[in-house]
This record gives C-alpha cells, structure tokens and sequence, in this order.
C-alpha cells in the first residue's frame, strides 16, 4: 500500500482542525509526526532539529526505531538526513544494500533494520534547520505521491518551528533552534577561511572542521570559531 493524494489531503485537513496555537511547539510536531507514520506504509518517522554543532537531535519520532537515524548518522557523519539538512534536497533511499552512497551508515543501517529512508529538509529563512523522515525495514519503493506528502508534512512542521521562532514563546526547542542558527553563521566563516586558504570544496571544508573538532574533542563551532580569529588576526 502507497500513500494517495486524497488520503494526504485528509490527513492535512485533519491536522487543520487542531489549534496548534493552544497547544506547545512539541505537542504540534508530535502531532504532525504521528500522522505523518500513519499515511505511509513505513516502521517510522521523525522529525530532527540542528544543534549549536549542527549535529540532527531527534525531537519527536513515532517509533524507538528512528532513534538510529541520530546514532548512526553523528557516529558516520554520513546518511540520507545529513545529506537532505546540507544540500537542502529531498533525498530518497530505496533499498540500503544497493545504495553505494552512505558506505558506513548503511551497513550499520541494516544491522539495525533500517532498510529504507526517505528524508525532507525542514527550511527556515532560506536555510534548513531540521529533516522530516520516515524509515521502513523492509526495501521501499518511493513514490511521486509520497514525496510530494512528506513535503507536505515538512511544510507544516516548517510553520510551526517559524511560529515558534517568530513569537515570544520560550522553550528548550526554541533556545536549542537558535544556537543551530547564530552557530551556523561561524561555521560558514571558518569554511570559507578553509577554501580560501586551500581551495577546499564547501563540503571538504566542512568535513576538515568536523574531523578537526570529533579528534580534539571539542565543539565544531568552537573549532571554527578560533579558526576565523586566527584568520583575521593573520596569524
């Protein structure tokens, strides 16, 4: 069974109906994620936020299952949501054991039964802060009508996350949002002091900081952050 555009027109309807600003944030996305599950035929779906070290937390998932997507991901740093939050793109993976593109996460994947992931960036003022995802362990074909109802999805979430940030409303979601985003604009610098000084690619770069930051043990925006002082101080 594959999802339809009448069911997801249904299921936003529904969403509709329920006041969202009566409720928090979280209780919203919750509500979001779990209607997400129920339209496909999927084991999981979630919804992840950037930390200040631009690292994908969870914040509500319907199965414990999703929670593998976060581990595996930050422990690889590689994997469909990472390159769904970095190129901005809707990304689709099908059948793990074929797909060559996430060698060490999709071993590790597989081993945990995650079979297939179809991930959706989470866009805020023209960057992406999060990835809305569902999971299947078994190999999944993606539909045209499912992409098009997981960006649906994301869209929604997307409201609610700038409602959040736009208002005066001041939870632990929204002051972990907000270091992602004052962060981000350090770790751009300090990629683009990298590819100034050794014509990295941007996601060269951005790798070197990471690799940098995981063996110094130290947070990347921190890393990046002594990398843009010693730049302009010419040292």
């Amino acid at each position: 069974m594959d999802v339809s555009l009448h069911d997801v027109h249904q299921a936003l309807l529904e969403l509709g109906k329920l006041r969202f600003g009566e409720m928090g944030i979280e209780d919203g996305i919750r509500e979001i994620v779990h209607t997400t599950h129920a339209m496909f035929d999927v084991d999981g779906a979630g919804l992840m936020l950037a930390d200040a070290d631009r690292h994908l937390r969870n914040v509500a998932s319907s199965d414990d299952r999703f929670q593998h997507l976060e581990d595996l991901q930050i422990e690889h740093q590689e994997g469909p949501c990472i390159d769904a939050f970095e190129n901005k793109e809707l990304v689709r993976a099908e059948d793990l054991i074929v797909d060559q593109r996430w060698p060490l996460f999709s071993g590790a994947a597989i081993d945990r039964k995650v079979r297939a992931v179809l991930a959706s960036p989470l866009p805020y003022n023209q960057d992406a802060v999060g990835v809305v995802a569902v999971l299947s362990e078994d190999p999944h074909p993606w539909s045209p009508e499912g992409e098009l109802a997981l960006l649906a999805f994301t869209d929604l979430a997307a409201l609610l996350i700038a409602s959040m940030m736009q208002g005066e409303q001041q939870s632990e979601l929204a002051a972990q949002l907000q270091l992602a985003l004052n962060s981000r604009a350090v770790i751009e610098q300090a990629k683009g002091v990298l590819i100034g000084q050794q014509g990295l690619s941007a996601h060269a770069a951005y790798m070197q900081l990471r690799a940098q930051a995981r063996a110094e043990r130290r947070k990347l925006v921190t890393v990046s952050a002594e990398l843009v002082r010693s730049a302009a101080s010419g040292a």
